[in-house]
């Protein structure tokens, strides 16, 4: 009954190790019989070894996650014995027979040849392998938190791609937590084995010390024998425990410098990288032949040595030899029967690697390394979330597809910014401060609250704002801030650039997406007919021109069917596109409608219409005008501007007829890009308009 519980209770490894930790602090404190001591100085030695074997068989670091724990409590358990032992030296002048053995039979009872041998033994574990392996932990937890930003993003990226799904990359997210945890770890567990170096070392001298003190004092030795009984014993103690100490640190340099293998055991790797060249082999026996002849040089071991060595390199050399012709065999049998096959696809692989090379990302972004974090669903980043709704977003407001966008940290930038990239070209950046909340006030904020923060301007607007902390948030908000994350001020920086740049984003191959996926909503028949006079390089070239002046195409069917009509009269590109923003000219006013439902307009007086009439050239496709005029003109747009602004709280559209539309545009988009030009047949019936202003000159009159 009693041996049943007893088992059933070491079945609880939690109650085990609990246990065992208890003991080990409890042996610093309570005396030890020597034959215990003996017992427990062998399960120390036994404990080393298996760590050291553990460590060799282990194929990657993270098998063995445990090894900074089981460091602690084996330094601990060393230590704790180290005490004891010192305890039963100085007392009774004897620590057990383990003890003894070391120091009668491994140094042959000299204590000057222990000393040695102990020093020599500290000096390699504390200067060589303990110095090493805690060099190599440290640079090694470095490099694994530098590189973890960008494994975050390649783990996002795969499952944005669709190459992993959500619980694989929950999966690699948590072993690359382990592994940067582990490598942490093991950075300040390896200075636990330079401790008990160090602490090796002054034990030995108390004990030496302490011994020769109690043995000429108390024990009246003289000092020959104080030095033969105490010295020995101390000696043996410390060979008993740097033993141990030095399999330990030898087992911590394997772990920590196994982060470069590959799923093999280390044994495989060495065999593999080591001893699989017959050519080094085979010099290595030539130099210990020549050795072995010169005379003076003991012929013998270099002989013997060299013809191991020798008979080693001709017997891989011949494996080696066999495993070549056995492949070219098959290679030649596999190229006779598939040598045309063969090389195409040879070809078309090299074409292919080579063609990887020149891919562009439509839209990508870059952020440092600090935004990495936004990046981080499990840190609360939501960026990625709000990219693909930003995806969502533009294909209701302007009618087109996204293609994926890329999302990569640039250690070349600051920390804190960002930068977004059409085509592979950076064409805006920002700096936002992940851990702040951005607070704009379009008037004066509401009372005397004084709010702290750091001076910004809002990226995607070109606003005065701060960036404040987290407590300040609320107070922001009730003085009459705006305030928004950082992920949000990236994300409506994003959408902003989509929407001036959505022209140069869509390319033929989305277009013809759309007219398939009309195909598939409407009819294919309708849609082919439709698309019988006109090509998609036509269609392209209009809705780059709708969206270049943002107007949504959402209305793909109407689009087409105006494109198709009115190529039968002209196929000129601006011409299909004045005529489709006719087509379109409910959702050209519902875009521009102000805030009362009023279409607000500021209309060109007839001579100003007829000046830019004149000056167009024979083509229709640009303008040339007078400077004196044009400049004229900006002044005078800009000042009715100016007043329709302030008066009505909205930004008016510039009203003129349908001739000129599009060179006016021309003339201006460079200097009001943000302004809408509208003709008089884009005014749906059941628009109100309220003209604001006209844009009238002199120079027209004369």
């Amino acid at each position: 009954m009693g041996l049943t519980k007893l088992s059933e209770l070491l079945k609880n490894n939690d109650i085990v190790l609990a246990i065992g930790l208890v003991v080990i602090v409890c042996m610093m404190v309570i005396p030890l019989p020597a034959p215990l001591l003996d017992i427990l100085l062998t399960i120390n030695i036994s404990l080393a070894i298996v760590i050291l074997l553990v460590c060799l068989y282990t194929k990657e670091p993270l098998d063995y996650s445990s090894f900074p724990t089981v460091l602690l409590i084996a330094t601990l358990f060393r230590l704790g014995l180290n005490v004891s032992s010192t305890r039963l030296i100085l007392l009774y002048g004897e620590a057990g027979n383990v003890i003894n053995s070391f120091g009668e039979f491994v140094v042959g009872g000299n204590y000057v040849v222990g000393a040695v041998i102990f020093a020599i033994l500290v000096l390699i574990n504390f200067m060589v392998i303990t110095g090493g392996a805690t060099r190599v932990a440290e640079v090694s937890a470095r490099f694994t938190l530098d590189k973890m930003p960008g494994k975050q993003l390649s783990i996002d990226a795969d499952l944005n791609s669709g190459l992993i799904n959500e619980d694989q990359a929950k999966e690699r997210r948590r072993k690359l937590e382990r592994e940067t945890d582990f490598y942490g770890t093991m950075d300040g567990a390896s200075k636990f084995v330079k401790g008990d170096a160090t602490a090796g070392i002054v034990i030995t001298i108390v004990n030496i010390v302490g011994g020769l003190i109690i043995g000429i004092v108390q024990q009246k030795m003289d000092i020959q024998q104080a030095l033969g009984t105490y010295t020995i014993l101390t000696v043996g103690d410390g060979l008993v425990s740097q033993i141990p100490a030095l399999l330990i640190s030898t087992a911590t340099g394997l772990i920590v410098s196994r982060a470069t293998g590959k799923d093999e055991p280390l044994s495989e790797d060495i065999k593999n990288e080591m001893f699989s060249d017959p050519r080094v082999l085979g010099v290595v026996a030539g130099l210990l032949g020549f050795l072995g002849v010169v005379p003076g040089m003991p012929t013998a071991p270099f002989l013997l040595i060299a013809a191991c060595t020798g008979g080693f390199a001709y017997l891989k050399g011949k494996q080696q030899k066999e495993m070549l012709q056995t492949a070219a065999a098959q290679k030649a049998a596999i190229e006779q029967q598939e040598k045309l096959g063969k090389k195409d696809k040879r070809a078309r692989a090299t074409r292919e690697s080579v063609m990887e090379l020149l891919n562009v990302d439509t839209i990508e972004i870059e952020v440092g390394y600090r935004l990495v974090q936004l990046l981080n669903v499990e840190m609360g980043g939501d960026l990625l979330e709000r990219i693909a709704q930003i995806r969502r977003q533009t294909a209701l407001d302007l009618g087109i597809v996204l293609p994926s966008i890329r999302v990569r940290d640039n250690l070349q930038l600051s920390p804190n910014s960002y930068q977004i990239k059409l085509k592979g070209v950076a064409l805006e950046s920002g700096e936002v401060y992940p851990e702040r909340y951005l607070a704009m006030c379009a008037g004066e904020p509401v009372g005397n609250l004084t709010i702290n923060g750091i001076h910004a301007i809002e990226p995607a607007f070109g606003l005065p704002a701060l960036w404040i902390e987290s407590k300040d948030k609320d107070l922001a908000e009730m003085s009459g801030y705006t305030v928004v994350s950082a992920s949000a001020v990236i994300s409506t920086h994003i959408t902003e650039v989509i929407k001036k740049c959505a022209y140069e984003i869509v390319s033929r191959f989305d277009i013809q997406q759309l007219i398939d996926n009309l195909k598939k909503e409407v009819s294919e028949d309708y849609v082919n007919d439709i698309m019988k006079d006109i090509t998609i390089g036509d269609v392209q070239i209009v809705i780059q021109n709708l969206l270049k002046e943002g107007v949504a195409v959402r209305d793909l069917k109407t689009i087409l069917e105006t494109i198709s009509l009115q190529s039968k009269v002209n196929k000129n590109p601006n011409f299909l596109t004045e005529h489709v923003r006719q087509a379109l000219s409910r959702n050209i006013c519902k875009q521009n409608l102000a805030d009362t439902g009023e279409l607000y307009v500021i209309t060109l007086s007839p001579d100003v219409e007829n000046t830019i009439a004149k000056g167009a050239s024979p083509d229709g496709q640009s303008v040339t005008l007078d400077p004196a005029f044009t400049r004229a003109l900006f002044d005078r747009m800009n000042l009715e501007l100016e007043k329709a602004i302030t008066a009505t709280g909205n930004q008016p559209v510039i009203l003129c007829s349908s001739p000129i539309r599009l060179l006016f545009r021309k003339l201006v988009e460079r200097t009001y890009p943000q302004i809408a030009i509208m003709s008089y047949n884009e005014i749906s019936s059941n628009v109100k308009v309220k003209s604001v202003g006209m844009i009238k000159l002199e120079f027209a009159k004369r």
